[in-house]
């Protein structure tokens, strides 16, 4: 594996869980999060996963890697489409019958992802607008970075796809160890069902638009679930 690849695996895996967990504990730490505290974090975070994406696609272009090899194919279309909606309207589904488990759970578990959810998902009409633009970013950046890009470097190497997607799978949830262990694992074994599929189809479409799909559900439905509903009236 040349620098440049290591260099890019390197901060996917220690660099972005570094710098989410310590933004994390600076929110934390705040009684209160404000409004353009929100705006800044998903800016710079739309920036950030931007700019990794075209770091990554530079140098797979660079190395001789195909559109095919990271997953910018789309075999058998029709296909693919149906099966990128269904697979959409399923896991849309049970993120949001999750949330409403989750917000109505008197479990401990609850107070740490209450917290989490008030200081980073959007509690008005004017975060949400900008939050869904980041959850279109990370869902086609993040799927190109593990699911394209560092799948199609690790099946270059000659590693068994079985352990492909699960090296893949743990650096994206990696990436999300902010969210605390079960947060690392959730999100490990989404991404383990998002690898299966990107390696089955062969294309990364049905997982980007899967993966919007959580995270705009996450958006819409977080709030609602998770956080008290006099928090959200105060700031809109």
């Amino acid at each position: 594996m040349s620098w440049d690849i290591l260099l890019i695996f390197f901060v996917l895996s220690v660099i972005v869980p570094l710098r989410g967990r310590a933004r994390l504990q600076q929110l934390l730490a705040k009684p209160r999060v404000e409004r353009a505290e929100r705006l800044s974090l998903y800016a710079s975070t739309i920036a950030f996963q931007w700019l990794a994406a075209a770091v990554a696609a530079w140098r797979a272009w660079a190395h001789g890697f195909t559109a095919a090899q990271v997953g910018l194919a789309m075999p058998g279309r029709f296909r693919l489409l149906l099966i990128t909606v269904f697979g959409a309207a399923l896991i849309v589904t049970l993120q949001w019958l999750n949330l409403r488990r989750m917000g109505r759970s008197t479990s401990p578990l609850r107070r740490p992802l209450q917290a989490l959810a008030e200081r980073i998902l959007p509690q008005s009409t004017m975060e949400l607008i900008p939050f869904l633009g980041l959850a279109v970013t990370a869902g086609l950046c993040e799927e190109f970075l593990y699911r394209g890009f560092a799948m199609a470097v690790l099946s270059r190497m000659g590693l068994p796809t079985s352990v492909v997607i699960l090296s893949s799978s743990i650096i994206f949830g990696l990436a999300h160890l902010y969210q605390g262990r079960s947060g690392f694992v959730s999100t490990m074994l989404l991404g383990i069902l998002f690898g299966i599929s990107r390696t089955a189809l062969g294309s990364l479409l049905p997982v980007i638009v899967w993966h919007m799909g959580v995270d705009v559900v996450a958006g819409i439905g977080g709030p609602r679930y998770l956080i008290h509903h006099e928090q959200v009236s105060d700031q809109e």
